[in-house]
């Protein structure tokens, strides 16, 4: 078994919680210790994930299409308020 002492302590920094409080599978005890657990954790809880990241256009994030939909639908709930 591999000890995962500070695998367990980065991830529980990265999460803003206690060390009681992060689970590591105990079955994948060799893919945790081979991985860079900062990154992965900070990554599944969105941290670093910002506009500022992105290196595509702005399409891929959020479509006009989708923007625009959202738009007309507050534009029709206010005209049906007022």
């Amino acid at each position: 078994m591999v000890s995962l002492k500070l695998q367990k302590r980065l991830a529980a920094s990265v999460l803003k919680c206690g060390k009681r409080e992060v689970w590591l599978d105990p079955i994948e005890g060799n893919e945790i210790s081979m991985a860079n657990p900062r990154m992965n954790e900070a990554k599944r809880k969105g941290c670093h994930s910002g506009y500022g990241k992105c290196k595509d256009t702005r399409e891929p994030r959020l479509l006009t299409k989708i923007l625009w939909m959202r738009r007309m639908r507050v534009l029709r709930h206010l005209l049906r308020k007022y």
